[in-house]
C-alpha cells in the first residue's frame, strides 16, 4: 500500500512515534448484491477496499476515491455503517498507526472491476453466501453494510 505523500512528511518530522490517521473502508455493493473485494499486493490476501483520507477530504469521498483507484468502479457512497478505532499497528519499517476506522456503503454506478493500481493483485465481484477467506476486519464490515441497522461503534468501556 502506498504511504500517502503527507504522511511522509510527518513521518520526516516524528520518525517512528504512533500517529492517530482516519481511515476509510467502502463496502460495495452492485446491482446483484455483490461485494466488491481485492486480493492485496502485499499481503496477497482478499480484503475489503480502503485507505487514508487526503487531508481535508471527507469520508465518503475518500471511499469513492479509494474504490476507484484500486478498481475501475465507480460508486456513490449511500451511509456510515460503521465507526471503529482500531488497535496500534506496527509496520515492518518501525512506524506505529492508529486508524480510526470509518466504514461506508457504496453502490456501484459504472465501470468494470480491475486491478487499477498497484495496490491489488486481483479484483472481483463476490456473493456475500460465496466470498473468498477474509480477515475478521473485512467479514464485520459487509455484515454491517447488508444491515438496515444503525451505525454500529465499539461500546464505551464504562469503569
Amino acid at each position: 500500500m502506498a504511504t500517502p505523500d503527507f504522511i511522509r512528511t510527518l513521518r520526516s518530522a516524528v520518525g517512528h512515534h504512533p500517529l492517530w490517521l482516519p481511515g476509510v473502508t467502502a463496502i460495495v455493493f452492485d446491482d446483484e448484491g455483490r461485494v466488491l473485494l481485492g486480493r492485496r499486493s502485499d499481503t496477497r490476501a482478499w480484503s475489503v477496499i480502503g485507505g487514508i483520507p487526503e487531508p481535508g477530504e471527507q469520508p465518503a469521498a475518500c471511499a469513492v476515491r479509494e474504490v476507484f483507484e484500486e478498481t475501475a468502479v465507480h460508486c456513490v457512497a449511500e451511509r456510515i455503517v460503521l465507526v471503529q478505532a482500531l488497535a496500534p499497528m506496527t509496520y515492518p519499517n518501525g512506524d506505529v498507526c492508529q486508524f480510526m476506522d470509518i466504514t461506508v456503503r457504496c453502490r456501484a454506478v459504472g465501470g468494470e472491476a480491475r486491478v487499477n493500481d498497484d495496490e491489488s493483485l486481483e479484483v472481483g465481484w463476490f456473493a456475500v453466501d460465496a466470498l473468498p477467506k477474509l480477515d475478521e476486519f473485512g467479514v464485520l464490515r459487509i455484515k454491517q453494510a447488508m444491515s438496515e441497522a444503525p451505525t454500529w461503534f465499539d461500546p464505551m468501556a464504562t469503569g
